[in-house]
């Protein structure tokens, strides 16, 4: 599902009393709870005031087309005030936050109903503007005709501009296609505004729990509220197995919802009347709340259909022949093969396994059998048979999970010694080790990050690192350096729950890798890499800090560490590939670092802003596209266990084709050559 603001959309609705005091009853619960059991507790004070208010204003109106001046001038005097108002257990401020939005809101949809039908000019000297700062708080009353016309001129014409590459033959159909877009899109805005004004119940859940999330983000970045439905989607996140559909989505151009994949055997497939290429318009669950996919946003219509609350869900699909059908699904437990470890030969002169580990799932609530660390036991027993050279561990992009089974994994690899420290709120350090006599896998290893490999990939890659049993190659990782635990507000209740950031880990150097990230032996270049958020993206960040550690450890020695790397290194800054991506970020970095200049809205004008970069991201896509000559195998257990099986056939095609031309992959191989040469001289 795409990423927008859409997460902290609020709406307006009445507050009983009763409601009020059951939020700032949860808000006062939070905070005890956090000042207990968090790493680094705050005051609740002016400056939490300040963040949990400016962040709330932003989520209302992010685009500054909603509240006037006098309206956000109005709510601002509460500004240095949500302090004093949770201390006092006294959340009746929120009534005034929520009229002041719902009047604002009314007001939007009279005025898109007033000016639907007038005609837009498109050949007027008006412009807009862009930031990446947000604009303040300055509409007046009497504007907002002007101002949302702008905004709907700009977007017709950049969908318009979107639907070829063409100019000309875009122009010459122009009316017809204004027409379209003007309709659909107006449809599809008051549609939003009237979805958020009619459901309040769910309105009252979204400001309650946008409210209580945003207290605790300040604490930091890591630290949420979650209702018992959020708890359990949270965790079902992190397990292999969960309540699904069998169903697979993808977003079309304009957002609409395309069914793309039917599993076998799944509640979906099951009822025979899902294709391929369906559309969905409506979700609904059991509970009366539908979205619509043209007026909700992504983030509803996702967590309705992965929560595992809502076991039950109704489709309403239009099919290729333009009939609309109600499908009504009933989910069940299903192997998600996008969480599971998976393994596969890879050669170029030497024969290495390739161990893939999307994140550190765990059997957290009994629904599966094991963790990613016993599955990858199994993928390494199966590699051994076929009797590979050396191991590459991709933890690209794995943004973590659970810090238990990154200690069993690396204890697969390294025999015995302290591995991390954990420190918690009352300074005390904690000693995660290892033991074990016998290690699954005693040859050499290179591991595989990036700007995404997070929290317990940093984890296990800093005890690879420190230990030198392994080079990590690629590019800088995320930089989270903190555990959260799940903890309920009411033991009894158990309805209500905070993910709390309860301690910090640090190498076993005394180092942290808190917002500076594992720094890689052989840094790779990587598409994106300066403008992936990280850590130090979120203004409530812990800063880095290291400590004296009361640990020691002997590390083995880098015998030919300094020649692999010297080898790597030459050869990355002669590899055409890497290069190529280097010339493509530093156009990628022109493009997002320099401020975009106001746009004239006429048709040429805002079809050369939307295609400026055509260019660019064909050169992105022949670089992900550039073959190379690895060769990708399965071991000789999966192979015989897929004779039988068309469906992971399917899954398996897909793996190969995502890693074969994987130039971090190519380069892993010709590090373990290196090494493997040398140490037979």
């Amino acid at each position: 599902m795409k990423k927008t603001l859409l997460l902290f959309l609020l709406a307006p609705f009445s507050l009983l009393a009763q409601q009020n005091e059951n939020t700032c009853e949860l808000a006062s619960k939070i905070n005890t709870l956090l000042q207990e059991e968090h790493f680094k507790p705050k005051k609740v004070d002016d400056s939490l005031s300040v963040y949990v208010f400016d962040t709330f204003m932003d989520a209302l109106d992010f685009n500054r087309n909603i509240f006037t001046k006098k309206e956000y001038l109005k709510l601002r005097r509460h500004r240095l005030k949500l302090d004093d108002y949770i201390l006092k257990n006294n959340c009746s401020f929120m009534n005034e936050f929520v009229s002041v939005y719902k009047n604002a809101l009314i007001r939007k949809k009279k005025v898109l109903h007033k000016i639907q039908n007038d005609p837009f000019d498109y050949t007027s000297k008006d412009s807009i503007r862009f930031s990446k700062k947000n604009f303040p708080f300055d509409l007046v009353a009497k504007d907002l005709e002007r101002v949302w016309k702008k905004r709907l001129r700009y977007t017709i014409l950049e969908d318009i501009a979107k639907l070829s590459v063409n100019l000309d033959s875009l122009a010459q159909n122009f009316s017809t296609l204004e027409k379209v877009n003007k309709t659909k899109l107006f449809d599809a805005t008051i549609c939003q505004v009237d979805n958020i004004l009619e459901n309040k119940n769910q309105i009252e859940e979204d400001l309650k729990n946008t409210f209580l999330n945003l207290f605790c983000t300040y604490f930091d970045p890591h630290t949420n509220y979650f209702s018992l439905a959020a708890k359990s989607s949270f965790m079902s996140g992190l397990s292999t197995s969960t309540l699904s559909l069998g169903l697979n989505f993808s977003l079309g151009q304009n957002d609409e919802i395309i069914i793309t994949e039917i599993e076998p055997g799944g509640p979906a497939a099951k009822t025979n009347k899902l294709e391929k290429e369906d559309l969905v318009l409506k979700v609904s669950n059991n509970k009366g709340i539908a979205y619509a996919v043209s007026c909700s946003s992504i983030e509803k219509i996702g967590e309705m259909i992965s929560s595992d609350s809502n076991t039950e869900i109704e489709l309403t699909i239009q099919k290729k022949n333009g009939t609309i059908q109600n499908v009504l699904l009933q989910k069940q437990i299903m192997k998600a093969t996008t969480n599971a470890v998976y393994s596969f030969i890879a050669e170029k002169e030497t024969k290495v396994g390739y161990i893939n580990i999307p994140n550190f799932y765990s059997n957290f609530d009994g629904t599966i059998v094991q963790g990613c660390a016993d599955d990858v036991a199994l993928e390494i027993a199966k590699l051994k048979k076929d009797n590979i050279k050396g191991l590459v561990i991709d933890l690209q992009d794995n943004g973590g999970g659970s810090i238990e089974e990154a200690v069993k994994l690396a204890e697969m690899f390294i025999e015995k010694g302290p591995l991390s420290i954990l420190v918690n709120n009352k300074n005390e350090q904690i000693i995660l080790e290892v033991c074990n006599e016998d290690n699954v896998y005693d040859g050499p290893i290179v591991l595989l990050i990036n700007g995404n490999s997070a929290s317990a990939s940093e984890l296990f890659a800093a005890a690879i690192q420190d230990y030198n049993r392994g080079i990590v190659i690629g590019s800088k990782s995320l930089g989270k350096a903190t555990m959260q635990s799940i903890l309920p507000l009411d033991e009894q209740r158990q309805q209500d729950f905070v993910k709390v950031t309860v301690e910090k880990f640090y190498r076993i150097t005394g180092e942290s890798n808190q917002i500076k990230g594992i720094l890689p032996d052989v840094v790779l270049p990587v598409l994106f890499e300066n403008v992936i958020s990280s850590e130090a993206n979120y203004k409530t960040a812990f800063k880095n800090e290291d400590i004296i550690p009361k640990v020691k450890f002997v590390p083995l020695p880098k015998n030919y560490f300094a020649q692999v790397i010297e080898s790597s290194n030459l050869r990355v800054t002669n590899k055409l590939i890497f290069n190529e991506i280097n010339l493509a970020n530093e156009q990628i970095n022109l493009f997002y670092n320099t401020p975009k200049k106001p746009t004239r809205l006429i048709f040429k004008d805002v079809f050369e802003d939307v295609h400026q970069i055509d260019s660019l991201w064909d050169k992105v896509k022949k670089i992900v596209e550039t073959k190379s000559d690895l060769v990708i195998s399965n071991n000789t257990t999966d192979l015989e266990k897929l004779k039988s099986d068309t469906l992971q056939q399917d899954i398996n095609t897909y793996k190969i084709k995502n890693i074969k031309n994987s130039p971090y992959l190519e380069e892993a191989i010709a590090i373990l050559n290196d090494y493997n040469t040398l140490i037979k001289k």
